[in-house]
């Protein structure tokens, strides 16, 4: 066999994955389709380190968004990579939202988030003078993170036990044949392995299709939601992040801060059935009305288009939001091998953690 293991994809999972399995002396190569690490979901979202209380309670996204979590701190300080525990507010804007927000704060207990504190409309306000609320929960270790950064980091401690990295070089077929398989590149190149881990994100389902005698049912359907991201003009007036309650296929029009303190909207839910990312024009005064109900000052503020993400869902419209998937042997009867299907938010959060049930899920 020419290495030990190949991963497939570049992203902060796959980047996490590669680490994990050279810091467990395993020969690794990392195959990336494109030209730089973190081209896609990775380096196209809010930078944020979630607390875990939005996700089903026993969930796979809940017990890696809270370990993980835990995990990403710790990993940036000890790395000095920049990472800032700002804290969140979650708002309710109705009465009729209450309860709804009430239930969050119970399913985050259940997860193990337990520095929850519910807020009276007064307190908020205490805490963020420019929201407006009949009620709000604090979160305060949600936070922020330098993605690139991380990414970066997570790729030379992998550099650093030996793996490899090639980019431009999109995985085409997968064969196996006595234990060993073989991966195909596009251009004809391949090199044989004794074990094979998918975090391609968008591409997971295209590869795992393109793996020989790969049962065909065991692949989920693939949905993609658009999300676009704005810039405010003038002074930013929160120190904290700001949610509404979460929406279908996110988790609302909400203010995210960057590690130099600048805000960002964002983002919004168009679901779509191609990767593009040139922003979708004329959104400006649906964010401005949807950010109103909880900040009334950015009626006089410039709005500016920024960027857009796409998440890669295994739900669609008006589906319960599905869990993660780590398909190994006992799911598709092929030793060695393990495809990541879903990995959206809170994947940037769960990194580390996602990477090490990965791994074990090889064993």
């Amino acid at each position: 066999m020419d290495v030990d293991a190949v991963v497939i994809g570049a992203g902060v999972v796959g980047l996490a994955v590669a680490r994990e399995l050279a810091e467990a002396g395993r020969e690794v190569l990392a195959l990336e389709a494109e030209k730089t690490i973190g081209a896609h979901t990775s380096s196209r979202n809010s930078e944020v380190i979630h607390a875990g209380l939005y996700y089903p309670e026993g969930s796979l996204k809940a017990r890696a968004c809270v370990e993980g979590r835990k995990r990403l701190y710790a990993y940036c300080a000890e790395r000095q990579i920049p990472a800032r525990r700002v804290g969140k507010l979650i708002v309710a804007t109705g009465e009729a939202q209450i309860a709804a927000l009430d239930a969050l704060r119970v399913r985050g207990l259940r997860n193990g988030v337990d520095d929850l504190v519910p807020l009276s409309r007064e307190e908020a306000r205490k805490l963020e003078p420019e929201v407006e609320c009949v009620a709000a929960l604090l979160s305060p270790s949600t936070g922020i993170v330098d993605s690139h950064a991380l990414m970066l980091s997570l790729q030379g401690d992998a550099e650093a036990k030996g793996a490899q990295f090639a980019f431009q070089a999109r995985c085409v077929r997968i064969r196996r044949k006595n234990g060993v398989f073989e991966v195909e590149t596009e251009g004809g190149a391949s090199v044989s392995c004794g074990a094979v881990v998918n975090c391609a994100g968008h591409g997971a389902h295209e590869v795992a299709r393109n793996i020989e005698h790969y049962p065909a049912k065991l692949i989920p359907p693939r949905f993609m939601a658009k999300g676009n991201y704005f810039n405010v003009s003038g002074r930013t007036p929160f120190s904290r992040l700001i949610y509404p309650m979460p929406v279908e296929g996110g988790l609302g029009l909400h203010v995210t801060l960057d590690l130099a303190g600048r805000m960002r909207l964002g983002p919004d839910v168009h679901w779509v059935d191609r990767l593009d990312y040139t922003p979708i024009s004329g959104q400006e005064e649906d964010f401005r009305a949807a950010v109103m109900r909880y900040w009334p000052g950015i009626a006089d503020r410039e709005i500016t288009s920024a960027y857009c993400g796409i998440r890669p869902k295994i739900n669609g419209p008006g589906e319960a939001s599905a869990d993660f998937r780590i398909d190994g042997a006992k799911t598709h009867g092929i030793t060695g091998l393990v495809n990541l299907f879903g990995i959206e938010s809170p994947g940037l959060t769960s990194a580390l953690v996602l990477a090490a049930f990965a791994v074990e899920t090889l064993a």
